[in-house]
């Protein structure tokens, strides 16, 4: 698999990231056994789906971005009517 390099802005970053802290921190709820069982589930659902809802459009966009070093090709100059 070719990966390609993408540059991304320190918000889309700082976005990624806390799409992987409510993930995370969903999966942890679900395990924990800190809250009760009602409690616990409800925070890690939400939690997770939270977090894989809010991926599904992040990746999208990202996977749209230009490669580093691909440059726009202009459209060819025709001469000839000159």
């Amino acid at each position: 698999m070719l990966m390609k390099e993408r540059s991304l802005t320190i918000p889309e970053i700082a976005l990624i990231g806390g799409t992987r802290v409510a993930l995370g921190a969903g999966i942890g709820l679900l395990l924990a056994e800190r809250l009760n069982k009602d409690q616990r589930r409800g925070a890690g659902w939400a939690l997770l789906g939270f977090g894989i809802l809010t991926t599904i459009p992040i990746v999208l966009a990202v996977l749209g971005k230009r490669p580093v070093g691909d440059k726009p090709v202009a459209p060819p100059v025709d001469v000839s009517t000159a």
